[in-house]
């Protein structure tokens, strides 16, 4: 009796390695295939927005004038760190902050595939999330290394909604608590930047829900959820107020208020909310370019973001009707975090007046926390949605197309970025080649090939500024030989 114990405790052991192996490794495949994609479609070279960075805080990085700042916390704590790092021992390389961007996304990843492991979701359902997760739609992020960080800070959100989770459900280990308390100040002053905005918002909520939860309960954690909300107010007010300091300077932007807006053309908002939300059935710019070439109307896009509206609504109904958010609290986190990333782009992005702003892939990283959500909702109420009721066939049903669609628009974005991936680094070799005889050429062509705020009269020379400081520094392009 006491061998069989023990074999059977054995075999449990293999099957958890088994189970680790494969929620844990199938990130770091996905971390791989974006890394190949990155080589693929990139060239270690500064361009658009590290023009800015290189005039801001180059050459000198140990500069504590350029750190100690009103606006510090909107600059991102994080990024002087790495951007030391970068000049002394990379040579101010553009591809090592890219690679820096997909491990973010690989721990994202990986704080996914814990949370699934413990929560027994289906295989099937983690494949499908890290297909959405590692997703090319993000091709903008992942090849302009300007915003690594933001694949960190998202990183840090999910891990958050994690531990919180954990803590929340009695299923905690240790430090936990700790980092329940701790990792908001954190990730607010550290690290999340603008992105604190969704993500405090997030927490506030799930700290109302636990308290509600821990009264009904009579149980003493909700001390614990007050502590959170308070920690998470008080750097959320930091960051406002370092923020109060900042110069807002957005090219192309018009000169209108959101009221005057709302009177004027209160169609623009809800056209522009849902057009961001077809962006995440197919890439932004593959819709885009189907505009343009007539092949989709304006209205065949509304309706795509009306799908996603729709498993949005299907998710939240489905976390209530079969009360998922007694188990756990994750899966709603994350669709709070994606409908409210939505909003603040529109709120904060209607100045350009031009609704296909939305579909940008720069937001896609905003946007997935969303659908990662739907996804989890569907794998976690797949087998409760098991029966011939006609209430969980529809569902059933409803969800399987859903995700099918899912699948075929972002294998779809997949397949269209990695063919044009030798273009992009062709884009980038052009840059490379007018870089190193940059003395060379006038302002004009400066401005048209390095992407940087091209209709303002001081783009060439700025590009010709952060080009000379590179030189006689001997960084970046003209740190390596260049055609070798």
């Amino acid at each position: 009796m006491i061998l069989s114990q023990k074999m059977r405790s054995m075999d449990g052991m293999k099957d958890r390695q088994k189970q680790r192996l494969f929620y844990w490794g199938l990130p770091f495949f996905g971390v791989l295939l974006c890394l190949w994609y990155v080589k693929e479609a990139t060239c270690d070279i500064v361009y658009t927005d590290y023009i800015r960075l290189v005039n801001t805080y180059l050459p000198d990085v140990w500069n504590p004038k350029k750190f100690f700042v009103p606006d510090v916390l909107t600059r991102i704590p994080v990024n002087y760190l790495v951007r030391i790092i970068n000049v002394t021992f990379f040579g101010y390389s553009t591809t090592f902050d890219m690679v820096l961007g997909i491990l973010g996304l690989g721990l994202s990843g990986l704080a996914l595939g814990v949370y699934c492991q413990e929560q027994k979701i289906g295989k099937g359902w983690f494949i499908l999330l890290m297909f959405v997760l590692f997703g090319l739609n993000k091709w903008e992020m992942m090849t302009n290394g300007t915003g690594w960080v933001h694949f960190l800070a998202f990183a840090g959100f999910y891990y958050y909604y994690l531990i919180f989770d954990r803590v929340a459900y009695g299923r905690e280990k240790p430090f936990d608590r700790r980092l329940v308390l701790v990792m908001p100040m954190a990730l607010i002053l550290g690290v999340a930047g603008s992105y604190c905005a969704v993500y405090s918002v997030v927490v506030f909520l799930s700290c109302g829900v636990s308290w509600l939860i821990c009264r009904q309960k009579k149980e003493t954690d909700g001390r614990l959820w007050a502590a959170v909300f308070a920690g998470t107010l008080v750097s959320l007010l930091l960051y406002m107020w370092s923020n109060s300091y900042a110069v807002e300077d957005h090219a192309g932007a018009v000169d209108v208020g959101l009221s005057e807006l709302l009177v004027t053309a209160p169609g623009f908002f809800p056209r522009f909310l849902l057009k961001s939300l077809a962006s995440m059935l197919i890439g932004g710019e593959t819709v885009t370019g189907w505009i343009e070439q007539g092949k989709l109307t304006d209205g065949m896009v509304y309706g795509m973001g009306l799908l996603v509206a729709a498993g949005y609504l299907a998710a939240f109904w489905l976390n209530v009707r079969f009360h998922l958010y007694r188990r756990t609290l994750l899966p709603l986190m994350m669709l709070f975090s994606g409908i409210g990333n939505h909003g603040i782009v529109v709120v904060s992005r209607f100045i350009f007046l031009n609704e296909n702003y939305g579909m940008s892939s720069r937001y896609a990283l905003q946007y997935q926390a969303g659908i990662l959500g739907i996804v989890l909702t569907f794998g976690l109420l797949w087998e409760t949605m098991k029966g011939k009721e006609l209430e969980k066939l529809c569902s059933r049903g409803a969800a399987a197309v859903f995700c099918l669609v899912l699948l075929l628009g972002h294998g779809y974005t997949d397949y269209v970025e990695a063919k044009k991936a030798p273009d992009r680094e062709a884009y980038g070799r052009r840059i490379e080649a007018i870089a190193v005889r940059f003395e060379e050429v006038d302002d004009d062509v400066l401005r048209e090939n390095f992407d940087y705020r091209q209709g303002r009269a001081d783009s060439g020379a700025k590009v010709r500024s952060a080009l000379t400081v590179l030189k006689e520094n001997g960084w970046n392009v003209f740190g390596r030989s260049v055609g070798k």
